[in-house]
This record gives structure tokens, C-alpha cells and sequence, in this order.
């Protein structure tokens, strides 16, 4: 049976009039997506109670009141802090295998399935409040706050488990139903679900679970930095990986071959995808996990960290009819990221955009989007001459990693196509030096690119926590700073605090350097000058290099000199 709309059961209720509702409508077409109870509550035609009531009604769920509510200790021992935060939740019953849960979201039905994946558990959904949801989280799990080092704790004192994972880890056939069930107990994956949701809270980009002959690390990146958390007890390596293989829906039998599989999960209602890879060492299989959060990542060129003159000039180059546009760095420098929100800029129903990806990491509505699988053939070469026969306007080829590649990323753009990609290299300069290695004639070099945008992420200098630190001498020589030109400009450190987990550093920023071809730098290019030569003409021309946009950003107070220094070389 179809659901009534949560409108109609306001107007039912007697909490709303015909006539609000049909306001309500009004407003929420100028709102696209905003829920129409949320829209109620904001304009103060409802209370978040009978909100409440309402969504209760149309699911047919019960309502509870957490302020007079007797929760069990049981139940709340199986939820921990991280996990009700994050998903706005209350375990309010725990009896059999079922876990009865409060939260303000029931039409989220992704929680269900999400919390069940989690604990294990049969889940049944009532329905709180917001505001008592937020307020029994804060009172109940700060007096009790459980951390990863109270959960190794008690696995280390566990000898069943110990006994269990012991017998399980040596190197003979595997028992998989014992393997299934190590990997499924409870003690397994309450620590796995805290790191996890730890990760994803913290904006991590990867999690690393790392087996040692006398320990089992786990570390996580943040803002491009790995951290290492306390290392659970050795004897669970094999329940860990086992209980990451299941989830990822690999052979938990196969111990010899690399794996690389995902897991999909719907965090605090926003999608997250975990891409696992399984690699074999000599003391087990070592599991690193690329967190891939869609909330975290804003695919808009406002929000990419430009400054404004550099905005402006990639805004224009981008619109070119045709021609090559290289983003160049290392892994994990942001490159991605550029380039999508750059193509969501140009996606219009006007024009046909093709891209291939390894792997495809995040979906455009719009684009037509190919995954490169090159076990069987589909590479960036075979795909991109595929892609010139689907009459595409604008391309994106993941990464030039062969000459195949570029000559057919320079025939496309000869013929009319505007050409994206990506290739490592130091700065943007250097980049027409690579492309020559690879064997592209020179000509053809300044005849197809437009533009070449190098970057770097450095780390944000915690704005809780920021404070002014007098210029370190080897700094300023690192970075080419004359200490009597500082005039008034200053530099800045984070000391450390909670917001910042005492690194003294929060978020990334980037940092750009945008090499625009005109007819001088081509005729250098054809010359065959130097690279040091190429980047003196280009800065002339208005280039700043990534040095220089560091040093701005010290002086602003967004990041140090150490991580300027760190991600960038040194301007000839």
C-alpha cells in the first residue's frame, strides 16, 4: 500500500491547514530536495514533536521519549559514541538477536541495512527527536566514552578470542567456517566498525592495516599524512583482514594472490565507497582501504582553493573548442578532484563529455563515464579510440601513462575535441620535457596544449589553534626569503588542540601553478630551451609558481613553512 505524503498526514494530524500545506509546496519547489517536514519546522508551522508524530504515523513506527525512557545498559554497550553520532542514533532495546534503535531520520532506509552490515544485529526502527537524539548522546556516552584503546583492551584480555584467532592463523588449510565465524564475532567488529567510522569522521583518504612479525599496525592518512593508532593485539590479524575480505566480498580462502574489491556503505546518510586491496606479505596480507567520501569532496572550481587570477585564466582556458589541457602531480595531489569539478562546470546539455577513468570515482550526472579494466584490454588507448567515434566534444582521459596514449590525445585534439587528462610531473614546465620523453614530436607539442595546471595540497594551519610564530631562519633560506624584506608579514603554527587531534593542522589547501601557451612559449618550446628557461619566460608572462603561491599562503596564516618546503622544489 502506497504511503500517505508526509503533507497530507500534517493536515490529517490537525497540524497543518490545507492552505499551509499548499505554501509548503510553493516553497519546497524553490528548494529542490529540501524534505517538506524540514520545511514545516523552519518556517515554525510544526514542532520537531509533532514532526515526529507525523513521520511515526505515515511509517507506522512508534515514538519514543528518550528524556523519560529506561535504556538498559546491554543495549547501549552495542552502539558506540562514533556510531550513534554519526548516524544520529539511540539504542533504546537490545533482547535476542534484535537491536532496537531511535533516530530522526526513519525515512532513511539505508540506515536499516547499514546498521545491520555494522553490528550484526536484526535492527527495529522508532522514531526520537533531533534535538533528545543529540541531547542523550551527549549526557550518556561522555561520562563512558569508548575509544579504540578501551575496545584493544578488552580484546587483548579475551583468551576465548585469543585461543580462537591463534589456532586460525597458522598457514594450513582454512577452516572457513571457523574463519567466518572469528571474522563475525562481536569484539572483531566493534574495533573494525570504530577505525572505520573514525576514517570517515576524520576526513581520512586511506586506512592502512599493516601485519608485522611481532605486531599488526593500523594507520590512518589524514590531510595527506598517516597516523598511527594503537595496534591491536597480533593474534587478530588474520580476524581483522578476514573480517575486511568478508565485507568486501572477497575469497577469504585465497591467502596467495592480491585481492582488490569494494565496500559500499551509507554513512550519516551520505554515500561512502571503501575501495579494499588486499596485498600478500611475509607475515599475512597487508589491507589498505581508500576512503572515497561524495560529502567531503565539492566538485566546483570556487571551492578547488584557486586564487582569483588563476581562477579566472584556467575558467577561460577550459571553454577552448579544442586542444589539450594537462593537470599535472603526484598521487593524491588533488588532480582528480580538479578536473571533475572542471567538467561539471562545462556539462551542458549542449555538449557531449566522455571520460576514462581508473577507476571511475565519482558519478556525474551528464557524463558518460568508462572504467578502464586493463586485464582485459580496456585501456586508456583502446578506450580513447573507441571514444573519438561516439562523436564526444569534450574528453577526459584519466591519465597519459604511455605514448599510445598521447598520440592519440594529440590526434583527438588536432581534430576538434578539448582533451583533459593528467601526467606526473614535478611542476608545469617539466611537463613538455615528458611528453617528449614519451616521443611526441615538438610541433605537436605546441600545436594541441593549451594549458598546463601543476598542483599540490598542503596542509590548513588549524584556525582553532593558530597562532603567530617568529620566521625560522632555515626556513627563509629554504624558501629564498629575504629576512629584511619581511616588513610586516608574519608566519603562523597551529599549537595543537582537540579540533585539530594535536596535530596543529586541519584540512588541505591547494596550491597552483598555471602555465598558459602563447605564441613566445611556443617558440621556446620549438627552440628546444631549457626547462629552467621555459618556467623564467612563463613567470614573466604571469605565472606563479608553486613556491610562490606556498609563500602567500604562509603570510595569509593558511599553512607553514614546513609544508610549503615539503611539498614544493625550489624555484631556479
Amino acid at each position: 500500500m502506497a504511503l500517505r505524503r508526509i503533507g497530507q498526514v500534517l493536515v490529517d494530524l490537525g497540524f497543518i491547514t490545507d492552505e499551509q500545506l499548499e505554501l509548503l509546496l510553493e516553497e519546497q519547489q524553490q528548494q529542490p530536495g529540501e524534505l517538506l517536514g524540514k520545511i514545516a519546522e523552519e518556517m515554525g508551522l510544526i514542532t520537531d514533536e509533532q514532526l515526529v508524530q507525523a513521520l511515526a504515523e505515515q511509517l507506522n513506527m512508534r515514538v519514543i521519549n528518550l528524556s523519560e525512557a529506561q535504556i538498559p545498559q546491554d543495549a547501549l554497550d552495542k552502539v558506540t559514541e562514533t556510531m550513534a553520532q554519526m548516524y544520529r542514533i539511540v539504542p533504546v532495546r537490545f533482547a535476542g538477536d534484535r537491536l532496537t534503535v531511535a533516530t530522526c531520520d526513519p525515512q532513511n532506509i539505508r540506515i536499516q541495512d547499514e546498521l545491520r552490515t555494522f553490528l550484526g544485529y536484526d535492527i527495529e526502527i522508532v522514531v526520537a527527536t533531533e534535538r533528545d537524539i543529540q541531547a542523550f548522546v551527549g549526557k550518556h556516552y561522555d561520562s563512558q566514552r569508548e575509544s579504540v584503546e578501551s575496545i584493544i583492551i578488552d580484546l587483548e584480555n579475551d583468551e576465548e578470542l585469543r585461543a580462537k584467532a591463534e589456532a586460525m592463523a597458522g598457514d594450513g588449510p582454512i577452516d572457513l567456517t571457523g574463519a567466518e565465524a572469528l571474522a563475525d564475532s562481536a569484539p572483531v567488529r566493534k574495533l573494525l566498525n570504530m577505525v572505520l567510522l573514525l576514517a570517515i569522521k576524520d576526513h581520512a583518504s586511506d586506512v592502512h592495516f599493516e601485519p608485522f612479525e611481532d605486531e599488526f599496525r593500523i594507520r590512518i592518512k589524514a590531510d595527506g599524512v598517516l597516523y598511527e593508532m594503537v595496534p591491536p593485539p597480533r593474534h587478530l590479524a588474520f580476524a581483522i583482514t578476514t573480517r575486511i575480505k568478508v565485507m568486501a566480498n572477497l575469497d577469504i580462502a585465497e591467502r596467495r594472490l592480491p585481492q582488490d574489491g569494494r565496500i559500499e556503505l551509507s554513512v550519516g546518510g551520505h554515500p561512502v565507497d571503501l575501495r579494499v586491496s588486499v596485498l600478500p606479505t611475509m607475515f599475512g596480507e597487508s589491507v589498505v582501504m581508500r576512503v572515497l567520501d561524495r560529502s567531503v569532496v565539492s566538485l566546483d572550481l570556487n571551492k578547488v582553493g584557486m586564487d582569483e587570477p588563476t581562477l579566472k585564466e584556467f575558467r577561460q582556458v577550459i571553454e577552448i573548442p579544442n586542444g589539450i589541457i594537462l593537470v599535472t602531480g603526484p598521487t593524491g595531489s588533488g588532480k582528480t578532484t580538479t578536473l571533475y569539478s572542471a567538467l561539471s562546470e562545462l556539462n551542458d546539455i549542449r555538449d557531449k563529455l566522455i571520460t576514462t577513468e581508473d577507476p571511475v570515482e565519482y558519478d556525474i550526472d551528464g557524463i558518460v563515464q568508462i572504467a578502464i579494466d586493463s586485464d582485459i584490454g580496456v585501456t586508456f588507448a583502446a578506450c580513447l579510440r573507441a571514444i573519438l567515434r561516439q562523436d564526444p566534444d569534450i574528453i577526459l582521459v584519466g591519465e597519459i601513462r604511455d605514448t599510445e596514449t598521447a598520440e592519440i590525445a594529440v590526434q583527438a585534439s588536432l581534430t576538434g575535441h578539448t582533451v583533459f587528462s593528467t601526467l606526473h610531473t614535478n611542476d608545469a614546465p617539466s611537463t613538455v620535457t615528458r611528453l617528449k620523453d614519451m616521443g611526441i614530436p615538438t610541433f605537436l607539442i605546441t600545436a594541441t596544449v593549451e594549458a598546463i595546471l601543476a598542483q599540490r595540497l598542503v596542509r590548513r594551519v588549524c584556525s582553532q589553534c593558530r597562532e603567530v610564530v617568529p620566521g625560522s631562519l632555515d626556513a627563509m633560506f629554504d624558501l629564498a626569503i629575504d629576512p629584511n624584506t619581511l616588513g610586516d608579514r608574519k608566519f603562523f603554527k597551529g599549537r595543537g588542540c582537540d579540533i585539530c587531534n594535536n596535530t596543529g593542522y586541519k584540512g588541505r589547501v591547494g596550491l597552483f601553478e598555471l602555465m598558459i601557451m602563447n605564441d613566445d612559449l611556443r617558440e621556446l618550446i620549438m627552440r628546444n630551451t631549457s626547462v629552467d628557461e621555459l618556467r623564467e619566460a612563463a613567470r614573466g608572462y604571469g605565472m606563479r609558481t608553486l613556491r610562490d603561491a606556498g609563500i602567500h599562503y604562509i603570510h595569509e596564516g593558511v599553512t607553514t613553512a614546513e609544508e610549503v618546503i615539503r611539498e614544493t622544489i625550489l624555484d631556479a
